[in-house]
């Protein structure tokens, strides 16, 4: 009720805070949508099928417009005590939500702790690891809905968890603003990979928080491919000595797509690593705007901090915006930044076509390379396959 209560009192953002600059936010208006009721039973077909795409996995939640239709567990993993699922059916209850999000960081993190219907907890405990992957797909077929969607992912000291979390849905006009939190405890090795591929006509607002703590080892990837209007802001916590953030995406926009994405990594602890390479392709219409910052704290001496985004821009009409900063408050670091928009290369395409490659193909070759490098290594290798084939669906129309 306050969350609520504080959310009403609270107005949008505007394009104007460096926060949201080269953002869309003028353009939301939040009248035309009504909390999702959630009256679909069942699990979607393309869910199933998405499903199957991953067999060999420990456990699987189903959410459809925020309303929990399958919950499953491996025995093993149960009996080991690992937890998945709602997270008012946990033995932990409501403790956990907010163990790393404990304060919204905008007005849509505020939403989502006032209208949030069924939060969701994956816990992983002390020393247990987990060979096979956890599922949890966000599912929004619901016509002018709002969906608030809570994922808390805690792995315990010297745990091992992946979780593949996938938002995705049918072509209607909603919105979403989900919120995704991962607790690495001690020593723990937590590997997560978020995959968002709404329909073309939903906007989504999405925050991401990460606490990392002493020696633990978060890997943290992002596929963005699909919305209207889609943002993802992650804050990466370094809290304990010798923890250590992967941060990678790959994102492709077509015909009037914005992807928007704010990174912060923050070092708030000595001898803690970061590595962030987020790269995006851009065709038709669409934008891309990407605005991160490496922060270090005065008592996190021995950093070593890494930011870089890589941009092909396919159309002329394409557009990519890229902002990467640094804010170092210690002398004994490392710490870098970079940055490129651009066409594909000539001298590679040249050296394709010279080989008898036709122009087209050459260009295609180059833009699945491109993205090679990310997906070659993603925290669920079994999503690969996915992905791949949603950029090549992209590649086949990007000019819009």
């Amino acid at each position: 009720m306050a969350a609520a209560e504080r959310f009403a009192a609270t107005t949008l953002p505007s394009s104007d805070e460096e926060v949201w600059r080269y953002s869309r936010v003028a353009d939301l208006d939040l009248e035309p949508w009504h909390l999702a009721r959630g009256d679909e039973a069942g699990v979607p077909g393309e869910v199933t099928a998405l499903l199957a795409a991953v067999p060999d996995r420990a456990g699987a939640v189903v959410v459809r417009n925020g309303r929990p239709v399958l919950v499953e567990l491996a025995a093993e993993a149960a009996a080991r005590g690992v937890t998945v699922g709602p997270m008012a059916e946990s033995e932990v209850g409501s403790e956990a939500l907010g163990t790393v999000a404990d304060e919204p960081v905008d007005v849509f993190g505020l939403a989502n702790d006032a209208f949030t219907a069924a939060p969701l907890l994956v816990d992983v405990p002390r020393g247990v690891v987990l060979e096979r992957p956890i599922v949890v797909v966000d599912w929004l077929d619901e016509a002018d809905a709002a969906v608030f969607g809570r994922l808390v992912v805690r792995a315990g000291d010297d745990a091992d968890v992946r979780v593949l979390e996938w938002h995705g849905g049918t072509d209607v006009v909603a919105f979403a603003a989900p919120v995704t939190e991962l607790a690495a405890a001690p020593s723990a090795r937590l590997r997560h990979l978020l995959v968002q591929d709404r329909g073309p006509r939903v906007w989504q607002i999405a925050n991401l928080a990460a606490r990392v703590e002493r020696d633990a080892t978060l890997v943290s990837s992002q596929a963005a491919l699909g919305g209207d209007y889609a943002r993802t802001r992650v804050d990466c916590r370094l809290v304990g000595r010798g923890a250590s953030g992967e941060l990678d995406a790959v994102y492709f926009g077509v015909d009037d797509q914005t992807l928007d994405f704010r990174t912060f990594q923050e070092h708030a602890a000595p001898d803690t690593t970061s590595n962030l390479l987020f790269k995006g392709a851009v065709g038709g219409r669409s934008r891309s705007v990407y605005t991160g910052l490496i922060k270090v704290d005065k008592g996190a001496r021995g950093t070593n901090a890494f930011q870089t985004n890589r941009n092909l821009k396919l159309s002329e009409h394409a557009w990519a915006e890229s902002v990467p900063n640094l804010e170092i408050e210690n002398n004994d670091v490392r710490c870098s930044h970079a940055s490129t928009v651009g066409p594909v290369d000539e001298d590679q395409r040249f050296y394709l076509e010279s080989r008898g490659v036709p122009p087209e193909a050459a260009e295609q070759l180059i833009v699945r390379g491109f993205f090679d490098e990310i997906l070659d290594d993603l925290p669920v290798p079994a999503a690969e396959p996915l992905l791949r084939a949603g950029i090549d669906e992209r590649l086949a129309r990007r000019e819009g």
